[in-house]
Parts: C-alpha cells; structure tokens; sequence
C-alpha cells in the first residue's frame, strides 16, 4: 500500500461541515498538511488519487470506541493494532478508546502506555479517555486533573454509569477545573442488575430479564439536575429512548453545555432483533422500539443529539455463542459504521451528507476538545487526515473480511450502500480499498497514479 507525504485528491466532491465548503475541486497535500483547497485543477507533480463521484471529508472521528488494550486478563482478541486498522478500513482516521480496561485508564502510567502503542502501531489517531472512579468502581474519584493533563482528552467510567450522587457532583467539579468534557454511560444499576434485553413482551416470553428505560433517564436527569451549578462539558453517551431525548433537549434549552451521541444499531435495530435469543444483538444499552428509533431521528434532525458514535465493542465468538442471559454485551462496529448511517439518516431523509459528516467529524472533535489539533475539519495549514467516500458502492456486510478481531456483528449480510475508500492520516495512506475487496467502479474512484 502506497505511503506518502504529498498527495493530490482530485475531482471529488470537498465536503468540510466545520466551514461550509460544499464544492468539486482537489485538495493539495504535502509534508502531511493540507496545502490547497481549489475548485479548479491543482498544478502538482505529486502521486494523484482519481475521486471522481466520490466525497472527500475530513477524518471521520468515532469518540466511543473499545480497543481493549491493555488487557492483563486475556479475555480479549482486540488490540490498538487490530482496532486501529478497524478504524481506517470504516474511514475513521481518529478514535477515543474506552477505560473498561485491564487495568483501567485511571492512572498517567496507563494513558502514557496507550500513547505509546498507539505511536507504533502508526495507524489511526487514538486518544485516551480515563477513568472517573479509580478501577471504574464507582467509588474513589481517579486523579483527574493529572489524567487530564497526561493526555487523557475525557473522563468516563463508560460501562458503568457512576451510580453515587456525591462521587459524581466531585468528578464534574474536577472536569469543569480540567476543562474536560465527561462522558456518561447513563444507567442506573439498581435498576438493570440481571437484565438482558429491552424490558417488554418479547422479553418475558423468551424469559429474559427486562432492562428498564427508566434506568437511562434517571442517572441522565440527575446529572443533568448535578450540573447546573457546576456548568462541566457534559456527554450521554450511545442514547437509546426517547426520554433520554426528551431530557437532553431540556437541557439544552436551559443553557447547559451538554451534548448526545447515537450509535448505529440504536437507529437501526429494535428489540425484536433479539428474538430466538440472538446474543448478537444483546448490547448496552439495549436495543429498544421503533418509537423510541424515531425520537432519536428526530433529536438528530433538530441537532439536540449531535455526535454519531459506533460504541465497537468487539468480544471473542465464545462469549456470543452461550445462553443470551450470559452472554456478552455489544457488537462491533467501525467498518460497517458509515454505510448504516447513511441508511439510517440520508436514506431516511433525515439529514443530508454534509450534515450527517458533521456528526461524524467537527461536532465530534469539539465534543472531545480535539479541534485545536485541526482534527474534524478540511482546511488550508491543517494536518492532513482525510477520507474519501463513495457514496454508491454497493458491499455487503461481511465480519470475516473485518480488520477488527471482533464478529460480533448483527448486520451480518445486509446489503448496503456508501464506502470508506481511502483513509489518509498526516498526509499518509493508511486504508486504501483495492483488488478483491472492491469492484472495478471502486477502483477506478481510488487508483492512485
């Protein structure tokens, strides 16, 4: 695969939601930065990429993703290597990586470690998110403000929702000093402990037991409620009912720094995909109703939510293939990511592309204070992470040609439309979709020359 510093993407459709270019043209690029932006022919001696009929975007940015690394307890096949090349095979050039690690990201030791690998793997950006609570227990507030200041770009104990008021007024006091954002994983566990699934019919006739939707709303609101006074950057993470929407909104409206994220199988999915005790689709928060996939739509077509997230939760096959109440929660997602939102939302008239790639690059990058590095925008001086999309390809979904060690996948063989063709991270090709993987029209929108 070709590795470069100066590249010329020409004749695509330039899509920067950060400034509102909306334009054909080519973009220069040279020692890893962004050097012209035209609407007309770039006069340049350098390896040239075809993107006719195709969109060049900046990097897409998934903010919630698990790569679990490191991992002491050999429960899992995933890596930042494997992760990080999950990640630009679905156009992802940036990725912030969950604490629910062994051992958790709650110390500078275990931030720096992850910076490190990340440096030598030298294939998607990835960024730290660290513990709230020391080895996520809910319990003794992690050293924040040295987290922060190691690197770490959030504070979460995603996985867990931080069930104790008092320990969680203290983590959003230390977030506001540290002028973080903190990203909830909204769920009361008095509520959920044994549950598997959406709580409703279907679960009680598989005799499953029923996760509340209450769960999500009530840690959401009481944090909402916690904040007020305090005023920290505040993230719900993976939405997944409608009240949750509703909760969000209100917040907003009063002024509140918070924001929301969806994730692909919420916009998609719906609780009956469970059915014959499909462990597939056991995730967390759990797939919900079609009700509740409309609230999310329209929370995301009046901007309340505006972070597109995969939650890539990839597990070995022998936790999927067991009884659904054991069974492991969550599914992978980065590859498949960027077609199932384009059936979710622009097939469904919900947004168009330059609205939805905002969701997947600049709003995502202020969210995780990652805009001052230039990532999530396209712009002349900026560093040089890129993606090309064909918006036509047509692929089916397939977890054993994934990257990812995850096959976790519940959109297995479903036919889809829109493709990461070409990843570009600092001016260098880190994904390029080429020979058995494409069909000639593919090639023929991403041969570089």
């Amino acid at each position: 695969m070709p590795r470069m510093t100066d590249l010329l993407l020409t004749g695509g459709r330039i899509i920067d939601p950060a400034s509102g270019i909306d334009q054909t043209g080519d973009v220069l690029v040279r020692n890893g930065v962004v050097v012209e932006i035209s609407h007309t022919k770039c006069a340049a001696d350098v390896a040239t990429v075809d993107c006719e009929g195709c969109i060049v975007s900046p990097g897409l940015l998934d903010i919630h993703v698990h790569l679990r690394e490191p991992d002491t307890s050999g429960h899992h096949e995933e890596t930042i290597a494997t992760g990080s090349a999950a990640a630009v095979a679905g156009g992802f050039t940036t990725v912030c990586c969950m604490p629910n690690t062994t051992p958790a990201i709650d110390c500078r030791t275990v931030v720096q470690s992850i910076q490190q690998r990340t440096a030598a793997v030298n294939l998607a950006r990835v960024f730290a998110v660290a513990c709230g609570t020391i080895g996520r227990k809910g319990e003794v507030v992690a050293p924040i403000l040295e987290l922060v200041e190691s690197g770490a770009i959030a504070i979460s104990d995603d996985g867990d929702g931080i069930a104790d008021s008092g320990v969680m007024r203290r983590i959003l006091s230390l977030v506001a000093t540290a002028d973080s954002v903190f990203m909830q994983h909204c769920q009361d566990p008095t509520l959920t402990r044994g549950a598997a699934m959406n709580a409703g019919p279907l679960a009680t006739r598989l005799g499953l037991s029923g996760w509340p939707r209450e769960a999500e709303e009530l840690m959401l609101r009481r944090d909402l409620v916690l904040n007020r006074s305090i005023g920290a950057r505040y993230h719900a993470q993976h939405l997944s009912v409608a009240e949750s929407v509703t909760a969000l909104r209100e917040a907003r409206a009063e002024g509140q720094p918070a924001t929301g994220e969806a994730s692909p199988h919420h916009l998609l999915l719906t609780d009956h995909e469970c059915d014959n005790w499909n462990t597939l689709a056991k995730v967390n928060p759990p797939l919900r109703s079609a009700a509740d996939i409309a609230a999310i739509k329209e929370g995301i077509a009046e901007g309340t939510i505006t972070v597109l997230a995969t939650d890539h939760a990839p597990h070995p096959t022998h936790t999927k293939e067991t009884d659904f109440a054991s069974a492991a929660f969550g599914m992978v997602g980065l590859e498949c990511a960027l077609p199932l939102y384009r059936e979710a939302l622009i097939d469904d008239g919900v947004l168009d592309w330059p609205a939805m790639l905002a969701m997947m690059t600049s709003t995502p990058a202020e969210v995780a204070g990652l805009s001052h590095l230039g990532l999530g925008r396209l712009e002349v001086g900026g560093p040089a992470d890129l993606t090309v999309i064909d918006p036509d390809a047509e692929w089916v979904i397939d977890p054993e040609a994934f990257r990812s060690a995850g096959r976790n996948c519940p959109f297995t063989g479903r036919s889809v439309r829109g493709r990461a063709i070409l990843s570009v991270v600092g001016g260098q090709i880190r994904h390029q979709l080429t020979g058995e993987r494409s069909t000639s029209a593919i090639d023929e929108k991403a041969s570089v020359r």
